[in-house]
């Protein structure tokens, strides 16, 4: 970690980054334990309803990527967030008040249009404070809330459920989001001008380094000509594609765990939380050799081929053996989630900084509708076959095509000088 910049950044910035990314994941993977718990049987949700609740966060989140990051870059990211985070933490509490269907169908969708814009805001928070050397680490500490997350969350979950219902769960995990929300007002600056806890010349530093950065990358015209360029529109079919084998998982690892024999929901919990242990792993790795080597694509496309492989041998084992799927399972999550830092730091450094926040956005809104048929199509695939073969077929199939055009797209980004980047793009 280069601790020779302002090294107060790290102490002060990533803790921050990676609660309030936390609580976002945490608000939107918990839906997953609730369709596992009684909430079906309450509110006589059917299967392809469930499927349909789990996906309709993706729809929200894809439709205001691109104007939630465009206020982010042009105003600011501190004050779009701290909204973001009332809003969210009071719609995923209203989910534990619902009694009629129709009601949850509009706070799911709101709750995605309300979390759209974090994920790219926080990718370009971090892009004014953290230097290329620093940023797949610096990316990777803030995805890092959502494996972390979701393997205590899945723990707590579980325990919740069993003790105070699917409804009290939304309630309590909802909560922490609005009383952040006060926390991230007075501890983050959306630049380092702007921070009193740095000196004049600490400020100065990370400034005249990150502005060097973008002295060999012309700026375009708006973000219709960086929408145009190739490597973009291939990021976003990727992302996609990988979105569709990250959120089958995610939304629908407890009910796959679930359906095993004398599985309880306690027990549920704490094996759903495995795969997301060896992630925090996985994720660290890949980011640390990523920015020592600075080859972000040699971190990114084996890691999903091995998750594409790994899906495909829990296709063949099937339920003859549970504890070897569960393992494949373990090993796909871990190289799903791998690759996230690498990734995201390829944008922001292949093009120019006044298209980067949009170009964030779109390729994170198509990952929003990868996630949306991926949590919808796994979940009624499940549905209608009664198994899970047929989804683990899908979900292998959508990674070992995400891997490939990662080899395509980002096949000369490490070689070609910026200037030939930033000419491609215009």
């Amino acid at each position: 970690m280069n601790m020779k910049i302002a090294p107060k950044r790290w102490y002060r910035l990533i803790p921050i980054a990676f609660i309030t990314y936390s609580l976002a994941y945490l608000d939107r993977a918990n839906f997953g334990f609730a369709a596992a718990g009684e909430m079906a049987k309450d509110l006589n949700i059917t299967s392809a309803t469930s499927s349909l609740l789990g996906s309709l966060f993706f729809l929200g989140y894809f439709f205001f990527q691109i104007p939630g990051a465009h206020y982010a870059a042009n105003k600011s990211a501190k004050k779009l967030i701290f909204w973001s985070l009332i809003l969210w933490g009071a719609l995923a509490m209203a989910t534990g008040l619902v009694s009629n269907i129709t009601l949850l169908i509009i706070i799911r969708f709101m709750l995605g249009v309300v979390e759209s814009a974090v994920m790219p805001s926080m990718i370009i928070l971090l892009s004014r404070w953290f230097t290329k050397q620093e940023r797949s680490r610096a990316n990777t500490f803030l995805i890092l809330g959502n494996p972390v997350t979701i393997l205590w969350m899945s723990i707590l979950s579980g325990y919740l459920i069993d003790a105070v219902g699917w409804r009290w769960m939304f309630i309590w995990e909802g909560l922490p989001a609005i009383i952040w929300a006060f926390f991230w007002w007075r501890l983050v600056n959306d630049k380092p001008s702007n921070a009193k806890w740095l000196t004049q010349e600490e400020k100065q530093s990370v400034e005249t380094a990150l502005q060097k950065e973008q002295q060999g990358i012309k700026p375009v015209k708006n973000y219709a000509a960086a929408f145009k360029s190739k490597v973009v529109i291939l990021l976003s079919l990727q992302y996609a594609l990988w979105s569709i084998g990250v959120y089958g998982f995610v939304i629908w690892l407890p009910s796959i765990i679930k359906a095993a024999p004398e599985m309880s929901i306690i027990k549920t919990g704490w094996l759903s939380s495995l795969p997301y242990a060896f992630a925090v792993i996985g994720m660290l790795t890949a980011s640390y050799f990523s920015d020592k080597t600075l080859n972000r694509k040699a971190f990114v496309w084996p890691f999903l081929l091995i998750a594409s492989i790994a899906f495909y041998g829990s296709y063949l084992t099937g339920t003859s053996n549970f504890w070897l799927s569960f393992a494949l399972l373990i090993i796909a999550g871990t190289a799903m989630y791998a690759p996230y830092g690498p990734f995201f730091a390829i944008i922001t450094e292949i093009l120019p900084a006044n298209v980067t926040a949009g170009a964030i956005a779109l390729i994170n809104s198509f990952g929003a509708l990868g996630s949306f048929a991926g949590s919808y199509l796994v979940g009624y695939l499940n549905g209608s076959t009664g198994g899970f073969g047929a989804s683990y077929i899908f979900m292998s199939g959508s990674l070992l095509l995400s891997a490939i055009i990662t080899l395509v797209a980002v096949k000369d980004s490490d070689r070609i000088p910026k200037e030939t980047l930033s000419k491609a793009v215009a």
